[in-house]
């Protein structure tokens, strides 16, 4: 599977939409021992950011074609 490029507003709204499933109980797709979590201070905008660098959030994004005009 290739890795996609996001821009960064696609990539803010992957992580926000991930950390916010978090915060409202989700299971964590990466995993992380007691003392971690207590270092990131169970912030689950961190989480999310951990999960998006692992490639394991399964939020796809989907792109219009775009379709240039030929100049007459």
């Amino acid at each position: 599977m290739e890795k996609t490029e996001y821009t960064k507003y696609e990539e803010s709204r992957i992580i926000g939409s991930r950390a916010l499933q978090i915060s409202q109980g989700a299971p964590f797709l990466i995993k992380l021992a007691e003392k971690d979590l207590e270092k990131l201070g169970y912030n689950s905008l961190e989480i999310a950011k951990m999960e998006f660098k692992e490639g394991l959030i399964p939020i796809t994004v989907r792109r219009k074609e775009t379709v240039e005009k030929e100049k007459k």
